[in-house]
């Protein structure tokens, strides 16, 4: 308990140090976001409760902490707001088809012996909660690359205000493209690092690397993986659509 006191204490101070009262929204909105998921997982208890939706909705509400609490309201969150919502649409859409098809949900043969006392007859869908799984996972890097696109394009035509719709939709790509490699590692190597002991656990199991590749788990994290690329970079081209219409309209 005194090292998490520790930790989270010199988090705010170099959060607040860095990025004064935007900083201390910045630490507040992580627990926010905290308690939005514990909400949603309770209400996910309810037998009746839809996942789908239910995601939705806690995407929704995170990308509102994330933005406008953190940023305010302003021409540019509005614009990473619907970027954000529109990508998550179209990216649960492929990932209840994907999640289904590649028979990731449920659980591994390797977790049958940790869940044999339990009944799994809990009137879940968890195709459905595969899919919320992925979305919350890749909600964050989303909202992230949004705003970072957004940004300096308001910055941009704030400077150059008969700058033409066509070359500010190409300025966001640019900015899309520097973006795009440095956050999909990121994205690889967050994964990758939380889910080391996974790896060491098949080493321990001696699977070869077929039964790797072929195992549910290690597939439901790569697919997480993927779809959080694919995230990332169909945020780009919607951002800077978006932010390119409402700010020439708004010109």
């Amino acid at each position: 308990m005194n090292t998490l006191f520790w930790l989270g204490t010199i988090l705010f101070i170099l959060m607040v140090f860095v990025g004064g009262k935007k900083g201390a929204r910045s630490f507040l909105a992580i627990f926010f976001n905290f308690g939005v998921l514990i909400l949603t997982i309770l209400i996910l208890m309810i037998p009746k409760a839809d996942p789908i939706i239910l995601t939705l909705i806690a995407s929704t509400l995170i990308s509102c902490i994330s933005l406008f609490y953190i940023n305010g309201v302003s021409t540019k969150t509005i614009t990473a707001f619907i970027s954000s919502m529109a990508t998550v649409v179209i990216l649960l859409f492929f990932i209840v088809i994907v999640t289904e098809n590649a028979m990731i949900q449920g659980f591994g043969e390797e977790e049958a012996e940790g869940i044999s006392t339990f009944s799994l007859y809990i009137g879940i869908d968890f195709v459905k909660i595969g899919a919320a799984v992925i979305i919350m996972s890749t909600i964050g890097a989303i909202t992230d690359t949004a705003i970072a696109i957004s940004s300096p394009m308001r910055e941009i035509f704030h400077h150059h205000p008969s700058i033409s719709r066509k070359d500010l939709f190409a300025f966001g790509l640019r900015i899309g493209r520097d973006l795009l490699g440095t956050s999909t590692n990121t994205l690889f190597f967050a994964f990758f690092g939380s889910y080391l002991a996974l790896l060491i656990w098949f080493k321990d199991l001696s699977y070869s690397i077929d039964q790797i590749v072929n195992s549910k788990i290690f597939s439901a994290e790569m697919i997480a993986i993927f779809f959080a690329g694919i995230g990332v970079a169909s945020t780009i081209p919607i951002t800077s659509w978006v932010t390119a219409y409402f700010l020439v309209k708004k010109g």
